[in-house]
């Protein structure tokens, strides 16, 4: 690499111009495409960066990754800057985006009734021998987002940090909530603090127009529903 090359690859840039830098220290969405993309390149030519190459790759297809995803070796390597390594790397990410989005359309559950929930954390929970308290994060199709175990032992208020689930919440971008937790005993009655964290969540999430949509209480073979019982 020539001294002019060096000056364009991006450990050389100016700190706010450093893709890695930024997802590092702002997130990954506050990249666009072409930051994105950057980084799988890693540098430009002599007349451009890594980013304002990325932005004509992608201007030439409109500005759609998709359409991207679909360019050959051979198309990405008629672009000055882009051997045929960088053409593999950017070929080789955008496969595993579109793989991933296969797998996430095909797990993704959803949520129609206490049943399906208990059906879908049974196998997680129904047969522990200590009590977890788990959250299930919902879309607005209420289809499965994630599930997050809060946690683990015993459930009180103190145990479950309300701010750590609306804050995962937000992130994901669930608009529901399904609290669920086991009972090793087999007993599905809940008790004082099962309501009173209950509802301690169900006020939190309200005020950010999140709502709690059940807590099930699981056993191995049975389960209990604040929403079947009208006590949420």
């Amino acid at each position: 690499m020539t001294e002019k090359d060096a000056s364009f690859s991006i450990k050389n840039w100016s700190q706010d111009d450093q893709p890695r830098e930024k997802l590092r220290d702002k997130g990954k969405a506050s990249l666009s495409d072409a930051e994105l993309v950057a980084i799988l390149i890693g540098s430009g030519n002599r007349e451009e960066s890594a980013v304002a190459l990325c932005k004509r790759i992608l201007a030439s297809t409109e500005n759609n990754l998709s359409e991207l995803g679909k360019l050959s070796i051979k198309q990405l390597t008629q672009f000055k800057g882009i051997g045929e390594a960088k053409a593999i790397s950017i070929i080789a990410a955008l496969e595993l985006g579109r793989r991933r989005r296969g797998v996430e359309a095909l797990e993704r559950k959803k949520i129609t009734s206490s049943k399906s929930v208990f059906e879908f954390l049974q196998p997680v929970i129904g047969e522990l021998p200590h009590e977890e308290f788990w959250i299930v994060y919902l879309n607005n199709s209420n289809k499965v987002i994630q599930k997050n175990q809060l946690s683990k032992g015993g459930i009180t208020g103190t145990l479950v940090d309300v701010r750590l689930v609306l804050k995962t919440a937000l992130e994901v971008g669930a608009v529901g909530l399904v609290l669920a937790h086991n009972h090793p005993s087999g007993n599905l009655k809940p008790s004082e603090a099962d309501k009173q964290l209950t509802q301690k969540l169900k006020t939190a999430a309200e005020s950010l127009d999140i709502k709690v949509l059940d807590h099930l209480i699981v056993t191995e073979n049975a389960y209990f529903s604040f929403a079947d019982e009208n006590i949420l």
